[in-house]
Parts: structure tokens; C-alpha cells; sequence
């Protein structure tokens, strides 16, 4: 797998911004984004293949640069947290439940008083 700095800026219109996110976490198994739209990629494809999966969602005005990088680097006021795609597996084992929009209410009681300081 190769390392890869993703970067783009939307001109005028911003309303695929969510969907350029997705697109890009879907290359690989494993990613870092330590600026709003700076992205780092570990991934098997080339430039020219994920220049193919992002460039649909831009507009002419639209910039986008891919680029083969080291793992060295320096960050500066931001960090570089990695994360990685769930697997079937793991949301099968997963701790999440979902709870029922309509839940019961609970049976209404009367107010208690409070006690008087004496």
C-alpha cells in the first residue's frame, strides 16, 4: 500500500463536501484528515485511479491535487489521528443498540415536597 496526501478546494459551490469526504474515505481501508480538506490515504490505487473516483464530484472551478508522500511529515496546531473502515464483522459484535422511537412513558406520580430546613 502506498501513502497518499489528498487535497481540494471547492470554489463556489460547497454542497458536495460530505460526499467528497465519503468518496475519499471509500479508497482505502485507512485514513487520516488533519485539515478540513487535506486527507491522507493508504490505499493500492494510483494517482490516476483515485483521480478518477473524486474527479466526478467536482465542478470546473473545483481543485483537486493527489500526490505519493513519505510517512515523514510535520504538523503544525493540528494532528494526524487514523482511522479505518468498519468491517460485516465487527458491526455484528458491535455495542451499539437501537432504541424504540416510541418508548412507554413513564406512569405519571404526584410531586413530593421538599423538606423545610429548620
Amino acid at each position: 500500500m502506498r501513502l497518499f496526501l489528498i487535497s481540494y478546494d471547492l470554489g463556489r459551490s460547497r454542497h458536495n463536501k460530505h460526499e467528497i469526504a465519503t468518496a475519499i474515505m471509500n479508497l482505502s481501508e485507512a485514513w487520516a484528515r488533519p485539515l478540513e480538506t487535506t486527507w491522507y490515504v493508504r490505499t493500492d490505487l494510483s494517482e490516476d485511479d483515485i483521480q478518477t473516483e473524486l474527479s466526478w464530484l467536482l465542478d470546473p472551478e473545483d481543485g483537486l491535487i493527489v500526490q505519493a508522500v513519505s510517512e515523514a511529515a510535520l504538523l503544525v496546531n493540528t494532528s494526524l489521528r487514523w482511522f479505518r473502515r468498519r468491517r460485516a464483522a465487527a458491526e455484528a459484535l458491535s455495542n451499539i443498540f437501537a432504541f424504540p422511537l416510541n418508548a412507554p412513558t413513564a406512569v405519571a406520580q404526584p410531586e413530593l415536597q421538599l423538606a423545610q430546613a429548620g
